[in-house]
Protein backbone atom coordinates (compact mmCIF):
# COMPACT_ATOMS: atom_id res chain seq x y z
CA UNK A 1 0.00 0.00 0.00
CA UNK A 2 1.39 3.40 -0.92
CA UNK A 3 2.35 5.18 2.26
CA UNK A 4 0.18 8.30 2.62
CA UNK A 5 0.46 10.78 5.44
CA UNK A 6 -1.32 14.13 5.23
CA UNK A 7 0.25 17.33 6.46
CA UNK A 8 -2.03 17.27 9.48
CA UNK A 9 -0.92 13.80 10.47
CA UNK A 10 2.79 14.56 10.24
CA UNK A 11 2.91 18.09 11.62
CA UNK A 12 3.75 16.92 15.10
CA UNK A 13 6.26 14.51 13.64
CA UNK A 14 7.79 17.39 11.73
CA UNK A 15 8.56 19.06 15.04
CA UNK A 16 10.83 16.16 15.89
CA UNK A 17 12.80 16.69 12.71
CA UNK A 18 12.88 20.45 13.16
CA UNK A 19 13.99 20.18 16.76
CA UNK A 20 16.74 17.69 16.19
CA UNK A 21 18.12 18.60 12.79
CA UNK A 22 17.10 22.24 12.37
CA UNK A 23 15.48 21.15 9.12
CA UNK A 24 12.33 23.11 8.17
CA UNK A 25 11.47 21.31 4.96
CA UNK A 26 8.69 19.19 6.44
CA UNK A 27 6.79 22.34 7.40
CA UNK A 28 6.67 23.27 3.72
CA UNK A 29 4.58 20.27 2.66
CA UNK A 30 1.26 21.44 1.29
CA UNK A 31 -2.01 20.02 2.60
CA UNK A 32 -2.94 16.87 0.71
CA UNK A 33 0.64 16.14 -0.32
CA UNK A 34 1.32 12.41 -0.50
CA UNK A 35 4.70 11.08 0.54
CA UNK A 36 6.06 7.96 -1.09
CA UNK A 37 8.78 5.74 0.33
CA UNK A 38 11.60 7.58 -1.45
CA UNK A 39 10.63 10.77 0.38
CA UNK A 40 9.79 9.22 3.73
CA UNK A 41 12.43 6.61 4.55
CA UNK A 42 15.83 8.21 4.09
CA UNK A 43 17.10 8.33 7.69
CA UNK A 44 16.11 7.90 11.31
CA UNK A 45 14.30 11.25 11.36
CA UNK A 46 12.08 10.10 8.52
CA UNK A 47 11.47 6.90 10.46
CA UNK A 48 10.49 9.03 13.45
CA UNK A 49 8.06 10.97 11.26
CA UNK A 50 6.51 7.70 10.13
CA UNK A 51 6.08 6.56 13.74
CA UNK A 52 4.51 9.86 14.74
CA UNK A 53 2.29 9.82 11.66
CA UNK A 54 0.96 6.41 12.67
CA UNK A 55 0.19 7.63 16.18
CA UNK A 56 -1.36 10.79 14.77
CA UNK A 57 -3.80 8.67 12.79
CA UNK A 58 -4.35 6.41 15.81
CA UNK A 59 -5.51 9.46 17.80
CA UNK A 60 -8.44 9.87 15.42
CA UNK A 61 -9.82 6.56 16.77
CA UNK A 62 -10.27 7.80 20.35
CA UNK A 63 -14.03 8.40 20.21
CA UNK A 64 -14.62 5.08 18.43
CA UNK A 65 -12.46 3.33 21.05
CA UNK A 66 -14.51 4.80 23.91
CA UNK A 67 -17.86 4.18 22.20
CA UNK A 68 -17.13 0.53 21.48
CA UNK A 69 -15.42 -0.24 24.78
CA UNK A 70 -17.76 1.68 27.11
CA UNK A 71 -21.15 2.21 25.47
CA UNK A 72 -21.44 -1.52 24.82
CA UNK A 73 -20.90 -2.10 28.54
CA UNK A 74 -22.82 -0.95 31.61
CA UNK A 75 -21.19 2.33 32.67
CA UNK A 76 -22.00 4.68 29.79
CA UNK A 77 -25.36 5.44 28.17
CA UNK A 78 -26.47 7.45 25.15
CA UNK A 79 -28.16 10.85 25.60
CA UNK A 80 -31.19 12.31 23.87
CA UNK A 81 -28.73 13.94 21.44
CA UNK A 82 -27.48 10.58 20.21
CA UNK A 83 -28.46 9.30 16.80
CA UNK A 84 -29.79 5.85 15.98
CA UNK A 85 -26.28 4.51 15.40
CA UNK A 86 -25.17 5.15 18.98
CA UNK A 87 -28.43 3.74 20.32
CA UNK A 88 -27.79 0.55 18.38
CA UNK A 89 -24.35 0.24 19.97
CA UNK A 90 -25.77 0.54 23.49
CA UNK A 91 -28.60 -1.92 22.88
CA UNK A 92 -26.51 -4.49 20.97
CA UNK A 93 -28.79 -4.35 17.96
CA UNK A 94 -26.23 -3.10 15.47
CA UNK A 95 -26.92 -2.98 11.75
CA UNK A 96 -24.03 -3.71 9.33
CA UNK A 97 -24.26 -0.16 7.94
CA UNK A 98 -23.68 1.43 11.35
CA UNK A 99 -20.54 3.60 10.91
CA UNK A 100 -19.39 3.01 14.50
CA UNK A 101 -19.39 -0.73 13.83
CA UNK A 102 -17.21 -0.53 10.74
CA UNK A 103 -13.81 -2.21 11.11
CA UNK A 104 -12.52 -0.10 8.21
CA UNK A 105 -10.80 2.62 10.31
CA UNK A 106 -8.88 -0.08 12.18
CA UNK A 107 -7.79 -1.76 8.96
CA UNK A 108 -6.76 1.53 7.37
CA UNK A 109 -4.34 2.08 10.23
CA UNK A 110 -3.24 -1.56 10.25
CA UNK A 111 -2.32 -1.33 6.57
CA UNK A 112 -0.37 1.85 7.30
CA UNK A 113 1.46 -0.09 10.04
CA UNK A 114 2.19 -2.90 7.59
CA UNK A 115 3.66 -0.45 5.12
CA UNK A 116 5.82 1.21 7.76
CA UNK A 117 7.08 -2.14 9.04
CA UNK A 118 7.99 -3.21 5.51
CA UNK A 119 9.94 0.00 4.91
CA UNK A 120 11.71 -0.23 8.26
CA UNK A 121 12.98 -3.66 7.21
CA UNK A 122 14.24 -2.14 3.96
CA UNK A 123 15.95 0.66 5.88
CA UNK A 124 17.73 -1.87 8.05
CA UNK A 125 18.93 -3.76 4.98
CA UNK A 126 20.23 -0.51 3.46
CA UNK A 127 21.84 0.56 6.75
CA UNK A 128 19.92 3.84 6.74
CA UNK A 129 18.96 3.07 10.35
CA UNK A 130 21.19 1.67 13.04
CA UNK A 131 20.22 -1.70 14.47
CA UNK A 132 19.14 -0.20 17.81
CA UNK A 133 17.09 2.48 16.04
CA UNK A 134 15.39 -0.16 13.93
CA UNK A 135 14.68 -2.42 16.91
CA UNK A 136 12.98 0.37 18.85
CA UNK A 137 10.81 1.72 16.03
CA UNK A 138 9.92 -1.60 14.46
CA UNK A 139 8.86 -3.03 17.84
CA UNK A 140 6.74 0.03 18.61
CA UNK A 141 4.70 -0.10 15.41
CA UNK A 142 4.49 -3.90 15.60
CA UNK A 143 2.94 -3.67 19.07
CA UNK A 144 0.51 -0.94 18.08
CA UNK A 145 -0.65 -3.18 15.24
CA UNK A 146 -1.10 -6.10 17.66
CA UNK A 147 -3.09 -3.79 19.94
CA UNK A 148 -5.37 -2.87 17.03
CA UNK A 149 -5.89 -6.53 16.20
CA UNK A 150 -6.74 -7.28 19.83
CA UNK A 151 -9.40 -4.58 19.60
CA UNK A 152 -10.75 -6.20 16.44
CA UNK A 153 -10.91 -9.57 18.18
CA UNK A 154 -12.77 -8.06 21.14
CA UNK A 155 -15.40 -6.45 18.93
CA UNK A 156 -15.66 -8.81 15.95
CA UNK A 157 -14.87 -12.20 17.48
CA UNK A 158 -14.24 -14.91 14.90
CA UNK A 159 -14.71 -12.62 11.88
CA UNK A 160 -11.29 -10.93 11.88
CA UNK A 161 -8.96 -11.18 8.89
CA UNK A 162 -5.34 -11.21 10.04
CA UNK A 163 -3.42 -9.21 7.44
CA UNK A 164 0.30 -8.50 7.78
CA UNK A 165 0.99 -7.66 4.13
CA UNK A 166 1.31 -4.04 2.90
CA UNK A 167 -1.72 -4.12 0.60
CA UNK A 168 -2.43 -1.58 -2.14
CA UNK A 169 -6.05 -1.06 -1.10
CA UNK A 170 -8.18 -1.92 1.89
CA UNK A 171 -10.63 -3.72 -0.39
CA UNK A 172 -7.97 -6.42 -0.83
CA UNK A 173 -8.68 -7.46 2.77
CA UNK A 174 -12.02 -8.81 1.54
CA UNK A 175 -10.27 -11.55 -0.46
CA UNK A 176 -11.01 -14.59 1.73
CA UNK A 177 -8.79 -16.81 -0.42
CA UNK A 178 -5.83 -14.78 0.86
CA UNK A 179 -7.21 -13.66 4.21
CA UNK A 180 -9.70 -16.14 5.68
CA UNK A 181 -11.61 -15.48 8.85
CA UNK A 182 -9.60 -16.20 12.00
CA UNK A 183 -11.20 -17.38 15.23
CA UNK A 184 -10.54 -15.06 18.17
CA UNK A 185 -8.58 -17.74 20.03
CA UNK A 186 -6.41 -18.38 16.97
CA UNK A 187 -5.93 -14.65 16.49
CA UNK A 188 -4.58 -14.44 20.04
CA UNK A 189 -2.12 -17.24 19.25
CA UNK A 190 -0.91 -15.38 16.16
CA UNK A 191 -0.58 -12.10 18.03
CA UNK A 192 1.36 -13.71 20.88
CA UNK A 193 3.71 -15.51 18.48
CA UNK A 194 4.37 -12.34 16.49
CA UNK A 195 4.66 -9.95 19.43
CA UNK A 196 6.96 -12.23 21.41
CA UNK A 197 9.47 -11.97 18.56
CA UNK A 198 9.88 -8.19 18.64
CA UNK A 199 13.53 -7.24 19.23
CA UNK A 200 12.88 -4.49 21.80
CA UNK A 201 10.38 -4.44 24.68
CA UNK A 202 11.27 -1.35 26.69
CA UNK A 203 10.19 2.30 26.20
CA UNK A 204 12.30 4.52 23.98
CA UNK A 205 15.48 5.19 26.00
CA UNK A 206 16.31 8.63 27.36
CA UNK A 207 18.31 10.60 24.83
CA UNK A 208 16.83 8.94 21.76
CA UNK A 209 15.05 11.02 19.14
CA UNK A 210 11.58 9.77 20.10
CA UNK A 211 11.99 10.46 23.81
CA UNK A 212 11.85 14.24 23.93
CA UNK A 213 9.46 17.00 24.99
CA UNK A 214 7.32 18.57 22.26
CA UNK A 215 5.76 21.90 23.27
CA UNK A 216 5.42 20.75 26.86
CA UNK A 217 4.28 17.20 26.04
CA UNK A 218 6.78 14.47 27.02
CA UNK A 219 6.73 12.01 24.15
CA UNK A 220 7.55 9.12 26.49
CA UNK A 221 3.82 8.77 27.25
CA UNK A 222 2.78 8.67 23.58
CA UNK A 223 3.75 5.11 22.80
CA UNK A 224 2.22 1.76 23.68
CA UNK A 225 3.83 -0.15 26.53
CA UNK A 226 4.91 -3.41 24.94
CA UNK A 227 4.99 -5.46 28.14
CA UNK A 228 1.50 -4.32 29.12
CA UNK A 229 0.32 -5.42 25.69
CA UNK A 230 1.97 -8.83 26.07
CA UNK A 231 0.38 -9.17 29.49
CA UNK A 232 -3.02 -8.38 27.99
CA UNK A 233 -2.60 -10.90 25.18
CA UNK A 234 -1.73 -13.65 27.64
CA UNK A 235 -4.56 -12.64 29.98
CA UNK A 236 -7.08 -12.97 27.16
CA UNK A 237 -5.55 -16.30 26.16
CA UNK A 238 -5.76 -17.65 29.71
CA UNK A 239 -2.02 -18.00 30.29
CA UNK A 240 -2.16 -16.30 33.67
CA UNK A 241 1.43 -16.97 34.69
CA UNK A 242 2.84 -15.24 31.60
CA UNK A 243 0.35 -12.38 31.95
CA UNK A 244 1.33 -11.80 35.57
CA UNK A 245 5.03 -12.03 34.67
CA UNK A 246 4.79 -9.20 32.14
CA UNK A 247 2.60 -7.06 34.39
CA UNK A 248 5.05 -7.51 37.26
CA UNK A 249 7.91 -6.32 35.05
CA UNK A 250 6.04 -3.08 34.36
CA UNK A 251 5.21 -2.62 38.05
CA UNK A 252 8.93 -2.82 38.79
CA UNK A 253 9.83 -0.09 36.27
CA UNK A 254 11.11 2.28 38.97
CA UNK A 255 12.79 -0.37 41.14
CA UNK A 256 16.23 0.82 40.11
CA UNK A 257 18.77 3.23 41.55
CA UNK A 258 18.37 5.04 44.86
CA UNK A 259 15.34 4.34 47.02
CA UNK A 260 13.50 7.65 46.76
CA UNK A 261 9.79 8.34 46.56
CA UNK A 262 9.47 7.44 42.88
CA UNK A 263 11.23 4.12 43.56
CA UNK A 264 8.48 3.17 46.01
CA UNK A 265 5.49 4.66 44.21
CA UNK A 266 5.71 4.68 40.41
CA UNK A 267 3.39 1.96 39.07
CA UNK A 268 3.38 0.46 42.60
CA UNK A 269 0.31 2.33 43.88
CA UNK A 270 2.33 3.47 46.86
CA UNK A 271 1.58 6.26 49.30
CA UNK A 272 3.74 9.37 49.31
CA UNK A 273 4.00 12.59 51.26
CA UNK A 274 5.04 14.85 48.37
CA UNK A 275 2.16 14.12 45.98
CA UNK A 276 -1.47 13.40 46.89
CA UNK A 277 -3.27 10.95 44.62
CA UNK A 278 -5.83 9.89 47.23
CA UNK A 279 -9.48 10.71 47.42
CA UNK A 280 -9.03 13.42 50.04
CA UNK A 281 -10.95 15.78 52.32
CA UNK A 282 -9.76 19.06 53.78
CA UNK A 283 -11.56 18.08 57.02
CA UNK A 284 -11.39 14.38 57.81
CA UNK A 285 -14.80 12.74 57.89
CA UNK A 286 -16.62 15.83 56.57
CA UNK A 287 -18.29 14.96 53.26
CA UNK A 288 -18.74 18.64 52.41
CA UNK A 289 -14.96 19.15 52.35
CA UNK A 290 -14.15 16.80 49.46
CA UNK A 291 -10.96 18.13 47.89
CA UNK A 292 -11.38 18.98 44.21
CA UNK A 293 -8.13 20.96 43.95
CA UNK A 294 -5.76 18.18 44.99
CA UNK A 295 -5.71 14.41 45.03
CA UNK A 296 -7.38 11.80 42.82
CA UNK A 297 -9.21 14.18 40.45
CA UNK A 298 -5.95 15.78 39.36
CA UNK A 299 -4.88 12.46 37.84
CA UNK A 300 -7.09 13.59 34.95
CA UNK A 301 -6.33 17.31 34.89
CA UNK A 302 -2.87 17.87 36.28
CA UNK A 303 0.31 18.65 34.37
CA UNK A 304 3.10 16.23 33.52
CA UNK A 305 4.36 16.16 37.10
CA UNK A 306 5.27 13.40 39.54
CA UNK A 307 1.60 12.58 40.11
CA UNK A 308 1.15 12.02 36.38
CA UNK A 309 4.36 10.04 35.88
CA UNK A 310 3.64 7.69 38.76
CA UNK A 311 0.11 6.94 37.52
CA UNK A 312 0.03 7.05 33.74
CA UNK A 313 1.70 4.57 31.42
CA UNK A 314 0.08 5.50 28.09
CA UNK A 315 -1.64 8.83 27.38
CA UNK A 316 -1.79 10.80 24.13
CA UNK A 317 -2.23 14.61 24.15
CA UNK A 318 -4.64 16.64 22.06
CA UNK A 319 -3.24 20.11 21.45
CA UNK A 320 -5.39 22.68 19.65
CA UNK A 321 -2.32 23.88 17.75
CA UNK A 322 -2.05 20.56 15.94
CA UNK A 323 -4.25 17.97 14.28
CA UNK A 324 -6.11 15.80 14.90
CA UNK A 325 -8.80 17.67 16.81
CA UNK A 326 -9.91 16.34 20.16
CA UNK A 327 -12.92 14.08 19.41
CA UNK A 328 -13.65 13.42 23.08
CA UNK A 329 -14.99 16.94 23.67
CA UNK A 330 -17.64 16.39 21.00
CA UNK A 331 -18.49 13.01 22.52
CA UNK A 332 -18.75 14.00 26.20
CA UNK A 333 -19.19 17.77 26.57
CA UNK A 334 -22.53 19.62 26.69
CA UNK A 335 -20.56 22.86 26.25
CA UNK A 336 -19.20 23.30 22.70
CA UNK A 337 -19.62 19.57 22.21
CA UNK A 338 -22.44 17.29 21.11
CA UNK A 339 -22.96 15.55 24.50
CA UNK A 340 -23.70 12.16 22.99
CA UNK A 341 -23.00 9.91 25.99
CA UNK A 342 -23.45 10.21 29.75
CA UNK A 343 -22.82 8.17 32.92
CA UNK A 344 -25.27 5.31 33.38
CA UNK A 345 -27.48 5.10 36.43
CA UNK A 346 -25.80 1.74 37.08
CA UNK A 347 -22.40 3.28 37.82
CA UNK A 348 -23.97 6.14 39.78
CA UNK A 349 -25.76 3.62 42.01
CA UNK A 350 -22.58 1.60 42.38
CA UNK A 351 -20.63 4.61 43.68
CA UNK A 352 -23.52 5.38 46.06
CA UNK A 353 -23.50 1.81 47.40
CA UNK A 354 -19.90 1.93 48.67
CA UNK A 355 -18.75 2.67 52.21
CA UNK A 356 -15.77 4.78 53.25
CA UNK A 357 -13.64 3.91 56.24
CA UNK A 358 -14.64 5.37 59.61
CA UNK A 359 -12.54 8.32 60.76
CA UNK A 360 -11.23 8.19 64.33
CA UNK A 361 -12.08 11.82 65.11
CA UNK A 362 -14.61 12.84 67.73
CA UNK A 363 -17.94 13.85 66.22
CA UNK A 364 -17.40 12.31 62.79
CA UNK A 365 -19.29 9.08 63.43
CA UNK A 366 -19.05 6.31 60.83
CA UNK A 367 -17.48 6.58 57.43
CA UNK A 368 -19.03 8.53 54.58
CA UNK A 369 -21.61 6.25 52.91
CA UNK A 370 -20.54 6.47 49.27
CA UNK A 371 -17.52 6.34 46.98
CA UNK A 372 -16.33 9.90 46.36
CA UNK A 373 -14.72 8.88 43.08
CA UNK A 374 -18.22 9.31 41.68
CA UNK A 375 -18.30 13.00 42.57
CA UNK A 376 -14.80 13.38 41.12
CA UNK A 377 -15.66 11.54 37.88
CA UNK A 378 -18.98 13.17 36.94
CA UNK A 379 -20.54 16.63 37.19
CA UNK A 380 -23.96 18.13 36.61
CA UNK A 381 -23.71 20.88 33.99
CA UNK A 382 -26.94 22.64 33.08
CA UNK A 383 -28.89 19.81 34.66
CA UNK A 384 -27.09 17.19 32.59
CA UNK A 385 -24.80 14.56 34.10
CA UNK A 386 -21.42 14.62 32.40
CA UNK A 387 -18.55 12.11 32.46
CA UNK A 388 -15.65 14.47 33.18
CA UNK A 389 -12.42 12.47 33.04
CA UNK A 390 -11.61 13.47 29.46
CA UNK A 391 -12.88 17.05 29.89
CA UNK A 392 -10.93 18.40 32.85
CA UNK A 393 -8.33 20.02 30.59
CA UNK A 394 -11.12 21.87 28.75
CA UNK A 395 -13.90 22.57 31.27
CA UNK A 396 -13.24 24.24 34.60
CA UNK A 397 -14.04 21.72 37.35
CA UNK A 398 -15.89 24.32 39.45
CA UNK A 399 -17.90 26.25 36.85
CA UNK A 400 -18.30 23.67 34.11
CA UNK A 401 -17.35 26.35 31.58
CA UNK A 402 -14.44 26.19 29.13
CA UNK A 403 -11.15 27.55 30.35
CA UNK A 404 -10.78 28.82 26.77
CA UNK A 405 -13.57 27.92 24.31
CA UNK A 406 -11.17 27.89 21.37
CA UNK A 407 -8.49 25.77 23.03
CA UNK A 408 -9.84 22.23 23.05
CA UNK A 409 -6.88 20.54 24.67
CA UNK A 410 -7.06 17.23 26.45
CA UNK A 411 -5.61 13.75 26.73
CA UNK A 412 -6.67 10.33 25.59
CA UNK A 413 -5.97 8.23 28.67
CA UNK A 414 -5.26 4.65 27.63
CA UNK A 415 -3.41 2.81 30.40
CA UNK A 416 -2.50 3.57 34.02
CA UNK A 417 -1.30 1.78 37.10
CA UNK A 418 -4.80 0.84 38.28
CA UNK A 419 -5.41 -1.03 35.01
CA UNK A 420 -2.06 -2.72 35.53
CA UNK A 421 -2.75 -3.73 39.14
CA UNK A 422 -6.26 -4.99 38.49
CA UNK A 423 -5.11 -7.14 35.58
CA UNK A 424 -2.17 -8.46 37.56
CA UNK A 425 -4.59 -9.31 40.37
CA UNK A 426 -6.96 -10.98 37.88
CA UNK A 427 -4.18 -13.23 36.63
CA UNK A 428 -2.91 -13.83 40.17
CA UNK A 429 -6.36 -14.81 41.42
CA UNK A 430 -6.82 -17.23 38.52
CA UNK A 431 -3.47 -18.82 39.38
CA UNK A 432 -4.67 -19.53 42.91
CA UNK A 433 -3.05 -16.71 44.91
CA UNK A 434 -6.34 -15.32 46.12
CA UNK A 435 -5.11 -13.48 49.19
CA UNK A 436 -2.48 -11.61 47.19
CA UNK A 437 -5.12 -10.56 44.64
CA UNK A 438 -7.34 -9.48 47.54
CA UNK A 439 -4.55 -7.23 48.81
CA UNK A 440 -4.21 -5.50 45.44
CA UNK A 441 -7.92 -4.66 45.47
CA UNK A 442 -8.18 -3.56 49.08
CA UNK A 443 -5.51 -2.42 51.56
CA UNK A 444 -2.31 -3.54 49.88
CA UNK A 445 0.09 -6.43 50.38
CA UNK A 446 0.85 -5.45 53.95
CA UNK A 447 -2.86 -5.34 54.72
CA UNK A 448 -3.43 -8.79 53.25
CA UNK A 449 -0.52 -10.32 55.22
CA UNK A 450 -0.65 -8.26 58.43
CA UNK A 451 1.57 -8.33 61.47
CA UNK A 452 -0.28 -9.76 64.50
CA UNK A 453 -0.92 -7.39 67.40
CA UNK A 454 1.97 -6.91 69.84
CA UNK A 455 4.47 -8.41 67.38
CA UNK A 456 7.37 -5.99 66.91
CA UNK A 457 9.34 -8.27 64.57
CA UNK A 458 7.71 -8.08 61.14
CA UNK A 459 10.19 -10.43 59.45
CA UNK A 460 7.76 -13.33 58.76
CA UNK A 461 4.87 -11.04 57.78
CA UNK A 462 3.92 -8.40 55.18
CA UNK A 463 5.44 -10.43 52.37
CA UNK A 464 4.84 -13.27 49.93
CA UNK A 465 8.49 -14.23 49.49
CA UNK A 466 7.56 -17.91 49.84
CA UNK A 467 5.54 -17.63 46.62
CA UNK A 468 7.24 -18.20 43.26
CA UNK A 469 7.91 -15.30 40.91
CA UNK A 470 6.08 -13.20 39.80
CA UNK A 471 4.00 -13.42 43.00
CA UNK A 472 6.86 -12.88 45.47
CA UNK A 473 6.51 -9.44 47.07
CA UNK A 474 8.28 -7.86 50.02
CA UNK A 475 6.17 -5.18 51.73
CA UNK A 476 7.79 -5.33 55.16
CA UNK A 477 7.86 -2.12 57.19
CA UNK A 478 9.48 -2.45 60.60
CA UNK A 479 11.96 -0.92 63.03
CA UNK A 480 13.68 -3.86 64.80
CA UNK A 481 14.90 -5.26 62.55
CA UNK A 482 14.64 -2.28 60.21
CA UNK A 483 12.66 -2.83 57.00
CA UNK A 484 11.62 -0.44 54.28
CA UNK A 485 11.14 -3.04 51.58
CA UNK A 486 10.39 -2.35 47.93
CA UNK A 487 6.61 -2.67 48.34
CA UNK A 488 6.19 -1.34 51.87
CA UNK A 489 4.17 1.67 50.63
CA UNK A 490 1.69 -0.37 48.59
CA UNK A 491 -1.84 0.61 49.64
CA UNK A 492 -4.33 -1.10 47.31
CA UNK A 493 -6.91 0.54 45.07
CA UNK A 494 -9.84 0.73 47.50
CA UNK A 495 -7.59 2.07 50.24
CA UNK A 496 -6.51 4.96 48.00
CA UNK A 497 -10.21 5.76 47.60
CA UNK A 498 -10.66 5.56 51.42
CA UNK A 499 -13.08 2.62 51.08
CA UNK A 500 -13.50 -0.29 53.46
CA UNK A 501 -12.25 -3.68 52.27
CA UNK A 502 -14.52 -5.79 50.10
CA UNK A 503 -14.35 -8.81 52.41
CA UNK A 504 -14.84 -12.32 51.05
CA UNK A 505 -17.91 -13.74 52.86
CA UNK A 506 -17.39 -16.90 54.86
CA UNK A 507 -18.19 -20.02 52.89
CA UNK A 508 -18.08 -18.35 49.48
CA UNK A 509 -15.82 -19.37 46.61
CA UNK A 510 -12.79 -17.10 47.00
CA UNK A 511 -11.72 -17.19 43.35
CA UNK A 512 -15.14 -16.22 42.01
CA UNK A 513 -15.86 -13.62 44.68
CA UNK A 514 -12.49 -11.93 44.23
CA UNK A 515 -12.86 -11.93 40.44
CA UNK A 516 -16.25 -10.24 40.82
CA UNK A 517 -14.68 -7.78 43.25
CA UNK A 518 -11.92 -7.00 40.75
CA UNK A 519 -14.50 -6.36 38.06
CA UNK A 520 -16.50 -4.10 40.34
CA UNK A 521 -13.44 -2.16 41.43
CA UNK A 522 -12.52 -1.69 37.78
CA UNK A 523 -15.89 0.01 37.29
CA UNK A 524 -15.53 2.26 40.32
CA UNK A 525 -11.96 3.32 39.58
CA UNK A 526 -11.65 3.20 35.79
CA UNK A 527 -15.15 4.16 34.62
CA UNK A 528 -15.35 5.63 31.08
CA UNK A 529 -11.66 4.98 30.32
CA UNK A 530 -12.28 2.32 27.69
CA UNK A 531 -11.84 -0.91 29.66
CA UNK A 532 -15.35 -1.96 30.67
CA UNK A 533 -16.67 -3.98 27.72
CA UNK A 534 -13.37 -5.87 27.33
CA UNK A 535 -13.43 -6.72 31.05
CA UNK A 536 -17.01 -7.98 30.91
CA UNK A 537 -16.39 -9.94 27.73
CA UNK A 538 -13.17 -11.54 28.95
CA UNK A 539 -14.78 -12.87 32.12
CA UNK A 540 -17.94 -14.02 30.33
CA UNK A 541 -15.81 -15.94 27.82
CA UNK A 542 -13.68 -17.42 30.58
CA UNK A 543 -16.69 -18.60 32.57
CA UNK A 544 -18.66 -19.60 29.47
CA UNK A 545 -21.52 -17.68 31.05
CA UNK A 546 -23.70 -15.60 28.70
CA UNK A 547 -26.02 -14.67 31.57
CA UNK A 548 -23.16 -12.91 33.34
CA UNK A 549 -22.73 -10.50 30.43
CA UNK A 550 -26.41 -10.24 29.55
CA UNK A 551 -27.43 -9.32 33.09
CA UNK A 552 -24.86 -6.53 33.32
CA UNK A 553 -26.12 -4.82 30.18
CA UNK A 554 -29.75 -5.52 31.09
CA UNK A 555 -29.36 -3.82 34.47
CA UNK A 556 -27.94 -0.71 32.81
CA UNK A 557 -30.69 -0.45 30.23
CA UNK A 558 -33.43 -1.14 32.78
CA UNK A 559 -32.22 1.59 35.16
CA UNK A 560 -31.85 4.08 32.32
CA UNK A 561 -35.36 3.40 31.06
CA UNK A 562 -34.25 2.10 27.68
CA UNK A 563 -37.08 0.25 25.91
CA UNK A 564 -36.79 -3.48 25.25
CA UNK A 565 -34.14 -4.12 27.91
CA UNK A 566 -35.45 -7.66 28.30
CA UNK A 567 -35.11 -8.28 24.56
CA UNK A 568 -31.49 -7.09 24.69
CA UNK A 569 -30.84 -9.46 27.57
CA UNK A 570 -32.21 -12.39 25.60
CA UNK A 571 -30.18 -11.36 22.56
CA UNK A 572 -26.97 -11.42 24.60
CA UNK A 573 -27.70 -14.94 25.81
CA UNK A 574 -26.47 -15.96 22.34
CA UNK A 575 -22.67 -15.58 22.22
CA UNK A 576 -22.80 -14.66 18.54
CA UNK A 577 -24.50 -11.42 19.53
CA UNK A 578 -21.58 -10.37 21.71
CA UNK A 579 -19.82 -9.21 18.55
CA UNK A 580 -20.40 -6.56 15.91
CA UNK A 581 -21.25 -7.30 12.28
CA UNK A 582 -18.08 -7.32 10.18
CA UNK A 583 -18.52 -5.24 7.03
CA UNK A 584 -15.55 -3.55 5.36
Amino acid sequence: MKNKFSFKAILLAAMVTATLSACKKMFDINPGTELDASQMYRNVYDADAAVMGIYGKFMSLADRYIILNELRGDLLEYTTNADENLRQISTHNVKPENPYASPRPFYELILNCNDVLKNFLIMREKNTMKEAEFNQRYSDIACLRSFLYLQLGIHYGDEVRYVTDPLETIDAVKDESRFPKVKFDDLLDSLITFTEKIPFRDPYPTGTTLNITLDGHPSSYFFINKKCLLGDLYLWKGNYYQAATYYRQVMETATVGSQGTTYYTRYKLGWSTDINSYVAYTRAGDASSLNFTDGWRLLFEGPYDDRFSREWIWALPYDSRFSPDNPLIKLFSPVNGSYLVKPSQEIIDNWKDQQQKPVAIAGTGGGIPYDARGALSIKSIGGQLVAMKFLYNYLNYATGLPVNPLVKNGKWFLFRQTHLHLRFAEATNRNGYHRLAYGFINAGIGGAYPVPANTPNVTPYQNTLAYPAPYNFDARNGEIPYFRSDWYRHIGIRSRALLVDDVVPAGSDSATYIENSLLNEGALENAFEGTRWPDLLRIARRRNDPAFLANKVYSKLLKDGVPDAEAVKQRLMDKQNWYLPFKL
